[in-house]
């Protein structure tokens, strides 16, 4: 029985889809091609891949859409192909359920750590607050009753804010959350504007956390929002 990883490569620039076979294959994974998000979403039904990679640049249906209707559908990890100065379109792809993305151009070894990164997250088992009192995640040991965080065993206080946008960080570890997103899951949809707002929190939030001058924990994205990496 086949137990590799399914990947689905979808762009129109054929070239672009024979270099990522062939790297993604060399890696163990087992990779289908497709050139438009209409295609794409053919091959997806058939095939059920774990993955997914899209461009954002596409003709007929564009990656924008191809994930808006993915994400309709099922949770599949998705990772987005953009070219530098698609910061917009980044954000869109994120706000509406992409997982990651990577900048054109990429080395092969970048995007197979994302790779990685989101089929681990997807293979995680997920973290309930109706199963779990505790979390250990890296350098954080959280007790959801308490409200206690501990980080590498130094006991940190937080506002109620501030840990509600913690434990949101630790529930989508490794993946890239826009502003939009995390003003919208903390603070309600009328605060998704307010960019400066949680500028403030995230700058009191790693003044907790963070252990050293530069954030390792909280990682800005720039323009688009941030990456919570919790240790190892």
């Amino acid at each position: 029985m086949n137990d590799r990883a399914r990947i689905l490569v979808v762009d129109d620039e054929p070239q672009l889809i024979r270099v990522l076979r062939t790297g993604l294959k060399s890696r163990g994974y087992d990779v289908r091609g497709a050139s438009d998000g209409e295609s794409g979403l053919e091959s997806f039904n058939e095939w059920h891949p774990d993955l997914v990679i899209t461009d954002l640049a596409m003709p007929n249906v564009d990656g924008l859409e191809f994930c808006r209707r993915l994400r309709a559908i099922s949770q599949v990890p998705i990772i987005v192909l953009s070219a530098k100065g698609e910061e917009k379109t980044k954000v869109e792809a994120l706000d509406i359920g992409a997982d990651d993305f990577v900048t054109k151009p990429f080395g092969i070894d970048e995007l197979l750590a994302r790779v990685r990164a989101s089929l681990r997250r997807a293979n995680a088992p997920p973290i309930s607050e109706t199963t779990q009192v505790t979390l250990d995640v890296g350098d954080f040991h959280v007790n959801l009753e308490s409200r206690e965080v501990k980080v590498r065993d130094k006991d940190v206080h937080l506002t109620p804010k501030e840990f509600d946008l913690l434990i949101y960080f630790i529930k989508h570890s490794g993946k890239v959350l826009t502003h939009r997103t995390l003003l919208a899951a903390i603070w309600g949809s009328n605060y998704v504007e307010q960019n400066e707002y949680l500028r403030v929190f995230i700058g009191n939030l790693r003044k907790k956390v963070e252990l050293e001058a530069t954030p390792r924990y909280i990682v800005t994205e720039p323009w688009i929002g941030y990456r919570f990496d919790p240790g190892s």
